[in-house]
């Protein structure tokens, strides 16, 4: 198959068994408020267009070297939220400042030939994944993790099939021996979304992401001991530091901060009753205004 047509394909049926299992058993999730709707919009449309550049870029460099810039996403996690008014501890920084050595050791391959254009359409994957987090976020401060699962991955679908329509008309349908693999890519899509997300609900967009890096550490023992696979010293070097890093999310809960945070760059987002909550407990922390011609029982005041 195309590398459209399985983006393609997985992705519908991953949203379409969401759909099936919601309508038989969670009606309630399928209702969300408008805002949150254009955010799941806008961030599953992001979504699916990370994935086409994705599969785009391994069409033109090696899938060790795209995976290691994909794996940059929790630096630009961090950015986009710092932008939206988060503010981390120095244990989080530190776990991201680990991040970046411990994926490049992973990601290690033999120097060669780099493709400009494969290595911007990778980051651009990595960049795009990383905004539709905390987009995410946002909506699930007051939508339910399902309900944002749910038209996520129907945008997702509806980029990615148009996307098959527009540049790959002709691809041919999967073959007997496609389905199997298709069927496990579509198992696995709907579970890593629908628990992406209610990780994100939980602990927030930028210790999701980190953890998330464990998928990395996850392939390259798989390929070792399924494929047999060999992996070099760097790798497994990288493999110990990324699962320290891993540890110290263990060590305590996430510094991260769940309440709705100041009037950042996504507050937009927020319906007007939780809009108009995080102001007056922005206002509740600022001291109260004096009044110098204020009355008491009908007396004037001292000020007077």
């Amino acid at each position: 198959m195309s590398p459209l047509a399985v983006v393609a394909v997985r992705t519908a049926g991953a949203a379409g068994l969401l759909v099936l299992i919601m309508a038989l058993f969670q009606r309630r999730y399928f209702y969300i408020y408008p805002l949150g709707f254009v955010g799941c919009m806008i961030a599953g449309g992001l979504n699916g267009i990370g994935s086409l550049l994705y599969y785009s870029a391994l069409g033109r460099i090696d899938a060790s070297l795209g995976q290691l810039l994909y794996s940059l996403y929790p630096v630009f996690v961090a950015v986009v939220l710092y932008l939206d008014g988060h503010r981390y501890s120095s244990r989080t920084m530190l776990r991201l400042a680990l991040s970046v050595p411990a994926v490049l050791l992973l990601s290690w391959a033999p120097s060669g030939r780099v493709d400009i254009v494969g290595v911007g359409l990778m980051l651009g994957a990595s960049l795009l994944y990383a905004v539709h987090i905390p987009i995410n976020q946002r909506v699930l401060y007051e939508a339910p993790a399902p309900t944002v699962t749910l038209y996520t991955l129907l945008a997702m679908t509806l980029t990615v099939v148009l996307a098959l329509v527009i540049f790959d008309p002709g691809a041919a349908p999967a073959s007997v021996g496609a389905l199997g693999p298709i069927l496990g890519l579509t198992a696995v899509t709907f579970l890593s979304r629908t628990t992406l997300f209610a990780g994100v609900k939980r602990i927030g967009g930028l210790e999701t992401s980190l953890i998330g890096l464990g998928e990395l550490l996850v392939t390259l023992l798989l390929a070792w001991w399924w494929l047999d696979e060999n992996l070099v010293l760097q790798q497994w070097i990288g493999a110990l530091l990324l699962a320290g890093i891993l540890l110290m999310a263990a060590r305590g809960p996430s510094d991260e901060p769940m309440g709705v945070p100041g009037r950042g760059w996504l507050h937009w987002l927020l319906p007007p009753s939780a809009a108009e909550a995080a102001r007056q407990a922005l206002l509740s922390e600022a001291p109260p205004p004096t009044n110098r011609s204020s009355r008491v029982d009908g007396e004037a005041s001292i000020d007077d």
